[in-house]
């Protein structure tokens, strides 16, 4: 598959006209993106100033961002690095906790999330890969498919047969299958929560109604765009220190908002890495969570990839 985010892979005896199209399909696929992230994340800043001091405020705020940090943890620490990946190992309470509280992001039962997940690692970017933005064709037309395939599209598709064989090692868990099973309820109370504290703090029923709407509907539609794009704009966009026979990036803007995970091209290279952001300055909120709970005695055998390792697989 030509890699469309390299300008410089041009067939042999091709024009110098036809080795400018390649990079004028990168930035317009760039520029694409781009919008497609911030427009949207933009509107809902406009929506809560116009709304401030009356639909929106400081108790709202705080259960939204509350709401969403703590249900992006649960898929972060819990449906990602802790039952995908292994990368370190918790008391069964705390792995219940944290099943619960990936379900209330709403992007499906435990079991299913993990099978979809490691179906991608294994075949990143080819023709069985659940959410591939590379697989549509080529030209600006096969692009914009390929990014709403990887988004969001392939949600409405019906799931790619033997996913069941993914997770044969969660399946003998009890507590996993249980956990997973509660998929519904664990999404209900994901919604009762910020509804009661809504109208616990306010002492109204409009904080009820404002607090399940911001704390919860508002809070769904940022995690899951924001976990979506881990899918698309990470396999698009951003840079590829280490070479992974696939288009996984680290993207910057979601190593901040998605909580570490836009450091992709790093999860790609060590998959089992408890740790995403390989470098100082790429932040990585999941792996401090992670450190925190090894330090209390929370979280154990978290696993890193050594120094040596790194700079082994590193580009150049």
């Amino acid at each position: 598959m030509q890699d469309i985010m390299r300008p410089d892979a041009v067939p042999d005896g091709s024009s110098q006209v036809d080795a400018r199209r390649p990079r004028a399909t990168a930035l317009r696929l760039r520029v694409i993106n781009l919008l497609a992230v911030t427009v949207p994340f933009a509107g809902l800043v406009v929506a809560i100033a116009l709304l401030w001091g009356v639909a929106f405020n400081w108790v709202y705020l705080a259960l939204l961002g509350g709401m969403y940090f703590a249900t992006a943890l649960g898929i972060s620490v819990g449906y990602h690095r802790l039952f995908t990946h292994r990368s370190f190992k918790t008391p069964r309470p705390v792995a219940a906790i944290l099943a619960a509280l990936g379900s209330m992001a709403v992007e499906g039962p435990v079991l299913q999330w993990v099978a979809v997940h490691r179906c991608h690692h294994q075949h990143s970017d080819d023709h069985d890969d659940p959410h591939s933005p590379h697989t549509h064709g080529a030209g600006l037309w096969g692009i914009v498919r390929g990014m709403w395939h990887a988004h969001m599209g392939w949600l409405l598709r019906a799931h790619p047969r033997g996913l069941a064989k993914y997770v044969r090692d969660l399946r003998k868990d009890p507590l996993v299958r249980r956990m997973s099973q509660l998929f519904p309820v664990w999404v209900l109370l994901g919604l009762f929560i910020p509804a009661a504290l809504g109208g616990l703090l306010t002492l109204s029923w409009t904080g009820v109604l404002l607090g399940f709407i911001w704390g919860g509907l508002v809070r769904i539609f940022l995690v899951h765009h924001v976990t979506w794009s881990i899918n698309s704009v990470c396999h698009i966009w951003g840079a590829r220190p280490f070479h992974n026979h696939d288009e996984s990036r680290n993207n910057a803007i979601f190593g901040v908002l998605a909580l570490g995970e836009g450091w992709h091209n790093n999860h790609h290279a060590f998959p089992t890495s408890a740790r995403h952001g390989l470098r100082w300055w790429q932040f990585d909120v999941t792996y401090l969570i992670i450190w925190a709970m090894s330090k209390i005695g929370l979280a154990r055998d978290v696993r890193i990839p050594s120094r040596d390792r790194i700079a082994a697989k590193r580009c150049g």
